[in-house]
């Protein structure tokens, strides 16, 4: 029990670290609430699984190859900036009320999926953390134990995602929207800063 609660705290550990996916919960949540904040991480969680599962069977490689990292920068890029861009182009206030957007949650998935899986730092990270957790953990234990402490992991990664939708739900709650706008720019001009960084990425994969 001790070895699989470690995994989780892992878990949680590995998806604490501010970047897109977090920027972006925190920009939704603010504006639409609990449920879409918590629908973006949902999608990156999906998209972590994929990768996961790819590490699993050994098929991430392929997408560590210079062609698949540079359309995924690219492409990467592209959701980040255009994510960026659209919380610049909402009104100027955040509703404080309970009433929530009309904002589609699939939306909202899909945008964390999307940004996700089109990250190759995503990709290398975990071909790089689980990919080295998976060999250490079949060294001592079998095929179940090595489903169990995977699963372990995601839950640390569903516990984050509530957490940060959680937050992000309250701020839009008990913070004036002075406040709540200036944070939903600033998760805003996060991505945006990422997106640029994505795209140099794709740049210097290309021409140097």
């Amino acid at each position: 029990m001790n070895v699989f609660v470690s995994y989780i705290l892992l878990g949680f550990s590995l998806a604490a670290p501010i970047g897109p996916v977090n920027a972006a919960q925190l920009e939704k949540g603010i504006r639409h609430g609990f449920w879409h904040a918590w629908l973006i991480g949902l999608g990156a969680m999906a998209a972590d699984a994929i990768f996961m599962l790819l590490i699993y069977f050994g098929l991430a490689h392929f997408l560590a190859t210079p062609f698949a990292k540079t359309f995924l920068w690219l492409f990467g890029g592209f959701i980040l900036i255009y994510t960026g861009v659209e919380s610049f182009k909402k009104n100027n206030t955040v509703s404080v009320s309970d009433n929530r957007s009309s904002e589609s949650h699939a939306k909202s998935f899909y945008s964390g999926f999307l940004m996700t899986f089109s990250n190759p730092v995503s990709i290398l990270f975990w071909l790089g953390i689980y990919g080295s957790i998976l060999a250490k953990t079949a060294e001592r234990y079998g095929t179940l134990e090595l489903l169990l402490y995977s699963s372990g992991i995601f839950i640390g990664l569903m516990l984050w995602d509530v957490a940060m939708a959680s937050i992000s739900s309250i701020f839009q709650k008990f913070l004036n929207e002075d406040v709540l706008v200036f944070i939903s720019r600033a998760a805003g001009v996060c991505l945006l800063c990422f997106g640029v960084y994505f795209e140099w990425q794709a740049i210097k994969q290309l021409f140097f």
